[in-house]
């Protein structure tokens, strides 16, 4: 099992209809390819964790890495994890920037911060926690 983070940020924005659309499409594409994970988006800026093949996982960032709907594609961080953290799901999703969406228990101002900053990149660990709290409410 591989897992790996990464942040990004969208070349334009997204209308609720293109993030539908967009959730839609990967979730097909991960189920066939044995891929689970993570997506987390506000104000433009994508977090996913991404979970499978290692082969099939790099093969995917490599593709969102050079797809024109993303920029300053980031890797937080990138192991063999020891099982899948969200195993559950081909993607699960949750918009931080939705109206009436409500943040886990014991939300921090950490994520105050563009999804894009510096700050994500000096403590992964703190990413995969974060990634986990929302798996939580899904």
């Amino acid at each position: 099992m591989f897992s790996l983070v990464y942040v990004s940020t969208a070349v334009t924005w997204f209308s609720p209809t293109e993030l539908r659309s967009l959730l839609a499409s990967a979730r097909a594409a991960n189920e066939r390819a044995g891929i689970t994970g993570m997506l987390l988006y506000q104000d433009g800026n994508f977090m996913q964790a991404l979970e499978g093949d290692e082969a099939v996982v790099l093969a995917l960032r490599r593709r969102i890495e050079v797809d024109r709907r993303h920029q300053g594609v980031l890797t937080l961080t990138s192991g063999p994890a020891r099982e899948r953290e969200f195993g559950q799901w081909s993607m699960a999703y949750f918009d931080l920037g939705a109206a009436g969406s409500e943040p886990p228990a014991g939300y921090s101002h950490f994520l105050d911060k563009p999804l894009t900053d510096p700050a994500f990149l000096h403590d992964p660990g703190r990413c995969r926690r974060l990634l986990a709290a929302f798996r939580e409410l899904q």
